[in-house]
């Protein structure tokens, strides 16, 4: 018996129209699904995909055994992450062994920060894995504003909002322009930073980009909490004709 294969698909933002076709294909045609999500969640990759599975198809939640209870510097966190995404390999590997295909379905693009990775560095070399890749929640946040987010020579810096404040305030400093993801509790931070960066009033706030609950608002407007699904922006202004 041929092994399967192993299929990191992206699914874009979190519409089903801004999925590929090709992704579109796999996941329609799937016998095998895997997906990650929160312990007692159904998971947004397993919501995106609602109505296009076919009848019968297994599937394989991957449960993140941590997500904010432990702080990512604590040496616990790397240990129980290492262990789930090694017993998560395993369970891949037992299908793919057994001839199946897997899709495992992925946020945004499966090699832009995503969970994926840490599954496809363990597979590469023991079992057949393929990637599909698909629209980053950025790019679609750039497209909410309704402004191009990078003109000319301007160069874009992604950070995340989990960095060291006087690194975020050094990043926003030097790039033109800028993307911030992983904001959540580290909103002040944030504000904080873009504010000794002289670059406050540049900032604007996307939520939900390119689902039905979209909201772009300039950061100052933004409130003091802001939900997981949020992006914030600093659009350059760089040569052009």
């Amino acid at each position: 018996m041929s092994k399967g294969c192993v299929f990191g698909v992206g699914l874009g933002p979190g519409s089903q129209d801004l999925m590929s076709v090709r992704a579109d294909r796999l996941i329609r045609g799937a016998t095998h699904i895997a997906y990650f999500r929160k312990k007692g969640r159904r998971g947004h990759a397993r919501s995106i995909v609602e109505g296009l599975l076919a009848p019968g198809v297994v599937e394989m939640p991957m449960e993140y055994p941590v997500t904010t209870e432990i702080p990512f510097d604590d040496p616990r966190y790397n240990q129980l992450l290492s262990t789930f995404y090694e017993h998560s390999v395993a369970q891949l590997i037992e299908m793919t062994e057994a001839g199946c295909d897997v899709v495992v379905l992925c946020e945004g693009d499966p090699f832009f920060y995503g969970s994926f990775m840490h599954l496809y560095t363990r597979l590469r070399n023991r079992v057949p894995v393929s990637v599909v890749p698909g629209i980053t929640g950025m790019s679609a946040a750039w497209t909410a504003s309704g402004t191009p987010i990078t003109w000319g020579d301007d160069v874009l810096t992604v950070a995340m909002a989990t960095l060291p404040e006087d690194t975020l305030v050094e990043r926003i400093r030097q790039t033109d322009a800028l993307v911030v993801m992983k904001i959540g509790r580290h909103l002040d931070k944030l504000r904080r930073a873009l504010k000794s960066a002289g670059r406050e009033a540049d900032a604007w706030l996307i939520e939900y980009a390119a689902m039905e609950n979209q909201r772009v608002v300039p950061l100052k407007d933004a409130g003091d909490k802001v939900p997981y699904f949020s992006i914030v922006l600093i659009h350059g202004h760089g040569r052009r004709p």
